[in-house]
Order: C-alpha cells, then structure tokens, then sequence
C-alpha cells in the first residue's frame, strides 16, 4: 500500500521540481526570440532580412547565450572560492587584467589574431585573480565589505596603468571601446571564439561539487581527501578564461557575475549544484534583457549594454549592502 502512494505521490513531486525550471526556459527562450527579432533593419521587407538574420541577429543572440551563460556561472565560483557574496571577475580586478592584456598584446604583437588575443587576455586575467587571491590570503581582516574592496582597488590601480600606456601610444579610444561592452560589433565570423566559454561553463558544472567544498576552506576541503590547491586553480582559470574572452569578442559586462548568483541565493538558497542551471539561465536574461534595452530606449541608436547593465548592477549591489546591514 505505501509502495502504491509512494508510486502516486511521486509524478506531482517532480512536475513541482521541474515546472519552474521550464517555466524560466521558456522565459529566456522567448527573450532570445525578441532579442532575434528587434532591430532597426525589418527582416520582412526583403530577401536580404532572412539574410541579415544569420549575419548578425543570430549570432549575437549566440553571443548573448554564451557571455551571460559564463560570466555568470563564473561569477558563483569566484564567491565559493573567496567565501565572499561581492565578488566576482568585476569587483576582483580580473577583467581590468584582461583588458592590460589586450592592450599589451595589441602593442607588441599587432599581428596576432582573435584567439592569440583571447589566450594572451586569459593569461592575464588569471595571474590578476591569483594576485588577488595571493593579497587576500594575507589580511586579516576580510570582512564582507573589505574583500570586494581590495578588488576594486587593485582593478583601479591596472586600470589607471592601462589607460597611461594607452594615451602613451594614441590607443584610448580603442581602450575605449573594450571598457564600453556592446554586442554591436558581433557577426558571423567574429563570435565564434565565444564557444570556448561554453566550455567552461559545462566545467563549472562538472566541477560544482568539488568548488562548493573548496570553498568551506583550506582545512575542510584538505580534511576530506579534495587537493585545495588543484581546486583553486582550476577554478580561477575558469574565471579567467570567461572574462579574458568576453574582453576580447564583445568588452566589459560589469557586476554580471555578481548580481545573478545573488538574486537566485535570496530566492532559493545557498545550494550551488542546484543553484547552476538558475545562475546560467538568469545570466543569459539578464544581458539579454539589457541588450534588448539599450537597443530600443534611443533607437534606431544603441546605448551599450554595459551602460545598462552597470546601473542595473549597482543598484542591485545597493540593495544587497542594505539587506545585508538591516540583518
């Protein structure tokens, strides 16, 4: 009798566990149609339209999928492994590395090609995050608010080095144009690279468990047979692969990777194997919507999505020091 109400309670368990999801998939399954269809050019009027489509409309739809897929998912990884809600490749200075990177690479090897620019900008970008982890295994005080900002220094001390060697060679509009992120310049041929971040964001997932014991600490994660070190390691490389090739396709996306993983823990929790289907589709919405906004609020110009993105962010980033200090 119990293995026949077992057997007759089971099917609305999992239609309870599983209608959410669907429901937030068909959400950003319909936000990636709009963001296909709103433009300036009407694909209907002509031949070219259906043309234009998979020139540009798709692939920086793909785009959008890809970058907010991974910042995002790559943002929780920064907070599990710094045990800091407020970090992520924005507040930790790993973007501003990523964009040094560029710059050096475009000023000693002007020859170098989209995906020696991605390798040469994740390489930065990773000792930039491991220089960071390195300077906040060393204070003392790692209070809620100081962590994030060591990063935020840090990230204003490479930026201001940048932006010098940048006026020192005539390069800051093009110094302009990484800090300014917009999937405007996104077309066939020029996205493509972004499939590697597919790559890590699949590896966050594999890697989910593992992240979330890393991140209860060195002792904890040492005391049950996990290699710390290797953990750590892997993870900031994740971190720094996403951002050094979203620098490279399409600019910076700030407080991406911060906002998304803590709106879904207020709203779910704190479990992160769980949480990552959420980060990954709430990512994608978030820049998608974004993207959408900055498309249609001055048209037939376009704000970019950075711009609109950063005030979203920080207003979330408000909201959550408020939430934070009233508990």
């Amino acid at each position: 009798m119990s293995t026949l109400a077992s057997t007759v309670e089971e099917p609305p368990r999992l239609k309870q566990r599983w209608w959410p999801l669907a429901t937030a998939i068909l959400v950003v399954a319909s936000l990636l149609v709009a963001s296909i269809a709103i433009g300036v050019y009407d694909i209907t009027a002509d031949d070219f339209g259906g043309e234009l489509v998979w020139i540009t409309r798709v692939p920086r739809t793909l785009a959008l999928v890809l970058a907010g897929a991974a910042l995002a998912t790559s943002g929780l990884v920064m907070q599990m492994l710094t045990q800091n809600r407020f970090v992520d490749a924005t507040t930790s200075g790993t973007t501003e590395w990523a964009a040094l990177g560029l710059l050096l690479s475009a000023l000693l090897l002007p020859d170098l090609g989209l995906v020696g620019k991605m390798v040469v900008a994740s390489c930065f970008a990773f000792v930039g995050a491991m220089l960071f982890m390195l300077i906040l295994n060393r204070v003392v005080i790692r209070t809620t608010l100081v962590v994030p900002l060591i990063g935020i220094m840090l990230g204003a001390v490479v930026s201001a080095a940048t932006t010098f060697i940048a006026a020192q060679f005539n390069l800051l509009q093009m110094l302009g144009t990484w800090f300014m992120g917009s999937f405007t310049a996104v077309t066939r041929g020029r996205y493509e690279v972004l499939w590697v971040v597919a790559i890590v964001t699949l590896l966050v997932f594999l890697l989910a468990d593992r992240i979330t014991v890393a991140g209860l600490g060195k002792d904890v994660a040492t005391s049950v047979g996990l290699n710390y070190r290797a953990i750590l390691y892997s993870g900031t490389a994740l971190v720094a692969i996403a951002a050094g090739v979203t620098v490279v396709v399409v600019g910076f996306l700030p407080l991406l990777g911060l906002v998304v993983p803590n709106i879904v823990s207020m709203i779910r929790g704190d479990h992160v194997r769980a949480n990552l289907p959420w980060v990954a589709l709430g990512g994608i919405a978030l820049v998608t919507v974004c993207d959408i906004i900055g498309r249609v609020i001055i048209r037939p110009f376009e704000v970019p999505v950075s711009m609109v993105l950063g005030l979203v962010g920080a207003v979330v980033f408000i909201t959550l020091l408020l939430r934070r200090q009233r508990g």
